[in-house]
């Protein structure tokens, strides 16, 4: 993997940038795919091993962000190292790899074992690609770009309830897992042929040494910021991600195609439009003041918590799916703008690095806690609210939606002093 030579300056044409965006989102997209399918497949899953609510929570939550969020960081300086299109393409490879192996779990502990591989593996992908995007397009365009490629994220999301309840329906959840997995597998070797490594402004053995990139972010009051609410999202966004199935299951009376339908088209329309605005505001209003990367998320999370809440708690699937549309879209606004901030801490060649700083504080409280407190509150209100107890926890969760808001809220006349232009 390591490349003892400089990298091969890469072509900038728009035409090439647009190939490399679309092959990066395509990886991201298998990454969500992998990753939120179990959320579909709880029931069956449930069903069939004998697990609690906390149990399933864990394996959405805490096998995954075990490694995924601590590994992250020694993959990303291999990554500004050496070769960031070999560790993506390796780490693609891996987490595929393992999500096939789910299929075959017998247990809970085997499950557990391979959700920790699927976590090792995209612990590799993430932060590389940010630093790919920053590396190729120029300063104002990151925001869009960077938006781009996080549609990977609702349409990831939304392939894996459609196919994952399709294939469950049609054939059994193992299916589901061998499938998506597979595919992942060959898509691996074209991602490596097709994306060539970006120019950098140093050589490899020129890398800052990982603990000196978090030391410059640490002393940082707007990398805290960003970092405390993305959090805060992601446990409340993971946790209602992963659960929202069994809620329109248990609570609406949907069946598993029905679910699966409904989450699809909720992430396709919601989703898509969030990101893609997200990343319009931060170009337009970041290009003017620096604060509005993290102010414009923040009125996001803010006006979206309580259509939520009301959707959760409404009776009709019709009334919670509009109630629902608006929220999902302004949740997903702060990809855009906060990544790009995220970018902008520190110099070019310090990027991955920086990302997996950010993610590893995000993935480790977001990931790690959101579908596992929701789980575990669910299981702890069952005796007294039964069926419901689910939709409760949830409306819970999305507190941290508040949070969220109020660290942006915060982080943003900070960003004014840590930006770093390149």
């Amino acid at each position: 993997m390591t490349d003892p030579t400089p990298a091969t300056p890469a072509p900038v044409s728009p035409a090439y940038r647009g190939v490399v965006l679309v092959m990066l989102l395509l990886v991201y997209t298998f990454n969500f795919l992998d990753r939120q399918i179990l959320g579909i497949l709880a029931g069956p899953i449930k069903a069939e091993l004998g697990l609690t609510d906390g149990q399933l929570g864990a394996l959405g939550g805490i096998a995954f962000a075990l490694l995924y969020s601590t590994l992250a960081i020694p993959l990303a300086l291999l990554a500004d190292r050496t070769s960031r299109t070999w560790v993506i393409t390796v780490s693609l490879a891996v987490w595929s790899g393992f999500t096939a192996l789910c299929g075959m779990a017998g247990s809970f502990w085997q499950m557990f074992a391979f959700r920790v591989g699927v976590g090792v593996g995209e612990a590799g992908g993430v932060a590389p690609s940010y630093a790919v995007i920053s590396d190729y397009f120029p300063a104002h365009q990151r925001a869009r770009a960077l938006s781009i490629y996080s549609l990977g994220i609702p349409l990831g999301s939304a392939g894996g309830v459609l196919l994952g309840g399709y294939i469950a329906q049609a054939v059994e959840w193992r299916t589901a897992f061998i499938a998506v997995g597979l595919a992942g597998l060959l898509i691996a070797p074209l991602f490596r042929l097709v994306v060539r490594e970006p120019a950098r402004p140093v050589l490899a053995n020129d890398a800052v040494p990982v603990s000196a990139v978090f030391g410059i972010l640490a002393a940082k009051r707007g990398f805290w910021f960003l970092a405390l609410g993305a959090a805060c999202s992601s446990m409340c966004g993971y946790g209602v991600a992963f659960w929202l199935p069994s809620l329109l299951m248990r609570s609406f009376g949907l069946d598993l195609m029905g679910a699966g339908q409904f989450l699809g088209a909720l992430l396709l329309i919601g989703g898509v439009a969030g990101v893609l605005l997200g990343g319009w505001l931060g170009d337009a209003m970041g290009g003017k003041d620096k604060a509005y990367y993290a102010w414009v998320p923040a009125v996001s999370y803010v006006v979206g918590m309580p259509l939520f809440v009301v959707g959760v708690l409404s009776d009709s699937v019709g009334l919670a799916f509009a109630l629902f549309l608006i929220p999902q879209a302004l949740v997903y606004v702060w990809l855009g703008p906060v990544l790009t901030a995220v970018q902008h801490l520190v110099p070019a060649h310090m990027r991955a690095s920086a990302a997996a700083s950010f993610l590893l504080i995000n993935n480790l409280v977001g990931l790690g806690l959101g579908s596992w407190s929701v789980g575990a509150l669910s299981d702890a209100l069952t005796p007294a609210y039964g069926v419901e107890a689910l939709r409760y926890a949830i409306v819970a969760a999305l507190g941290f939606y508040l949070l969220a808001g109020l660290f942006m809220a915060l982080g943003g006349r900070a960003l004014r002093k840590d930006w770093v232009s390149a």
